[in-house]
């Protein structure tokens, strides 16, 4: 049962951190952001804050622009970094944009100072921003080069104090080879970060992890690409893959 709106009584998680990549904004379209992909997000962003969920969301931007693209072509690493902290402002206001047409309030907060279209982060302003029932859209990363928007994600999660990262991805969980290459592929249900981290599955880059373990902070990878997904995760329906603490995580 979904608990009604500005109500968390029945729902496993008061506080979530959703870490969306900006290649989920493509749609079908092989660049930029699909304006019946974005429309349809923004709806079902809405339905999770309604269902009494305080929403946090970290987007990346590899959709406009990615940071190891750049120096792959000969970039100087911090140049193409921020470069790619930019795309992600791009992102959090287009993405601001179809919510706010909906009818939710919502704030962009950025980690590089662009005052003119997005607020500076502040982390006490931007809990604020939650218990005043606003989404809060974490731009710009940390802030610095050689950090990806994962270990932005897990960073954002902490300082908020937030109950759960949701990793929305275009796949139904972690796969224990890529299935869109190996059929006999098999799906985690639950997995422990050390599990991740050793097998290298690919969950989020290993800081990011790492982060999550330390401060015991729960990761649920979901197919946000599929319609209700992301309301069944903040529900505490089985979802995707569960990565969360091991009994002998630490020996």
């Amino acid at each position: 049962m979904i608990a009604k709106t500005g109500s968390t009584s029945t729902l496993p998680y008061k506080r979530v951190l959703l870490k969306l990549s900006g290649e989920v904004l493509m749609g079908g379209s092989g660049y930029g952001i699909e304006p019946e992909t974005i429309n349809r997000l923004a709806r079902e962003l809405i339905e999770v804050r309604k269902s009494g969920v305080e929403l946090a969301i970290v987007i990346g931007g590899g959709n406009i622009f990615r940071g190891m693209m750049g120096t792959a072509s000969g970039m100087d690493r911090a140049s193409a970094d921020y470069m790619g902290m930019m795309a992600t402002v791009m992102n959090a206001i287009a993405l601001q944009d179809a919510i706010e047409r909906q009818g939710e309030p919502v704030r962009v907060v950025s980690a590089l100072h662009v005052k003119e279209v997005a607020e500076p982060y502040i982390r006490r302003r931007s809990i604020r921003h939650l218990e005043k029932g606003r989404i809060v859209i974490f731009a710009a990363g940390t802030g610095n080069p050689y950090f990806t928007t994962d270990t932005a994600a897990s960073l954002r999660a902490m300082e908020i104090q937030a109950n759960v990262v949701l990793k929305g991805t275009k796949v139904d969980g972690v796969y224990t080879a890529d299935p869109m290459r190996d059929p006999e592929a098999m799906r985690y249900d639950t997995l422990t970060f050390t599990e991740a981290l050793n097998r290298q599955l690919g969950v989020m880059d290993a800081t990011a992890l790492s982060l999550c373990r330390d401060n015991q902070m729960p990761i649920i990878v979901f197919d946000v690409t599929t319609q209700g997904q992301m309301l069944k995760a903040v529900s505490g329906e089985s979802v995707g893959t569960l990565v969360k603490e091991g009994e002998n995580e630490y020996v």
